[in-house]
């Protein structure tokens, strides 16, 4: 039977800390892509609106 080495799960504590952190910097960076992509979406929509809009007031001129 081999001997198990208990002096491992020492740093088990702080490894548990280390995935954690790391959890929560990868959903934050996630979380971060998707508000940019949104935003950045949200903003062409809406110059696309707007150049509709200036397009149907020319129209409406003629």
């Amino acid at each position: 039977m081999p001997d198990i080495n208990w002096k491992v799960l020492d740093n088990f504590p702080l490894l548990l800390y280390i995935l954690a952190a790391k959890t929560l910097l990868l959903c934050l960076a996630f979380a971060g892509a998707k508000i940019y992509q949104s935003r950045r979406l949200e903003a062409k929509l809406k110059k696309e609106q707007e150049e509709k809009r200036k397009k149907a007031a020319e129209k409406k001129e003629d």
